[in-house]
């Protein structure tokens, strides 16, 4: 399987910015490894910091765009019967729809950064037909402080950029407790201003 994606990550570096969205969208391969591979390009001189970023960026939001899609127009039993080719299961399915229904459009930035739901929660987001443009910027608002860590991660890693994972690892944690703090914050924030219109 290593030889799979290192031999596919070569073809991808080909492309350069092309490579690294195109990567980031078809997701055979985690975001982490593509963008830390990127790092490792812009180590090397052969791609631009600020170019990775907007195709890591751009990519990323796509390949959400395709699950916010199926989850529009297929809904829920056309996910249950093909998301496993996705490798997106019912449990991911049942958590990142609780999720979105009780936090709302705002979990949708705040899940990219957490396992399990950081892919699924662009389903439920289609179903419930949330609007595409407001989709569209809380994933890329997300993508961004992702895109940015693990490029910078490979880059400082340079040839040793498959170790990635484990170096990363450290910080995904803090990473998580403070997208969820911001999320809880625009949760209660919300939730606030709603009551106020009531009274």
């Amino acid at each position: 399987m290593k030889e799979f994606i290192y031999s596919l990550l070569e073809v991808l570096a080909d492309l350069g910015y092309y490579g690294i969205a195109l990567g980031l969208m078809i997701e055979i391969i985690p975001s982490e490894i593509v963008l830390g591979y990127g790092g490792y390009l812009i180590s090397l001189g052969q791609i631009e910091f600020a170019g990775a970023v907007i195709a890591g960026v751009i990519g990323g939001t796509f390949a959400q765009l395709f699950l916010y899609w199926m989850g529009y127009y297929g809904g829920r039993p056309f996910l249950e019967k093909f998301g496993k080719y996705l490798f997106i299961n019912k449990h991911h399915l049942d958590l990142s729809e609780n999720w979105f229904q009780k936090y709302g459009a705002g979990v949708i930035f705040t899940a990219r950064f957490i396992p399990i739901v950081r892919h699924a929660i662009s389903i439920p987001a289609g179903i419930a037909k949330m609007p595409l443009w407001q989709f569209s910027v809380y994933t890329a608002a997300a993508m961004i402080p992702w895109t940015i860590f693990f490029l910078y991660l490979g880059i400082q890693l340079g040839t040793n950029w498959t170790e990635i994972k484990h170096v990363a690892e450290p910080y995904i944690i803090p990473m998580v407790i403070i997208m969820v703090l911001a999320g809880i914050g625009y949760y209660i924030v919300k939730r606030n201003s709603h009551r106020s219109r009531k009274i």
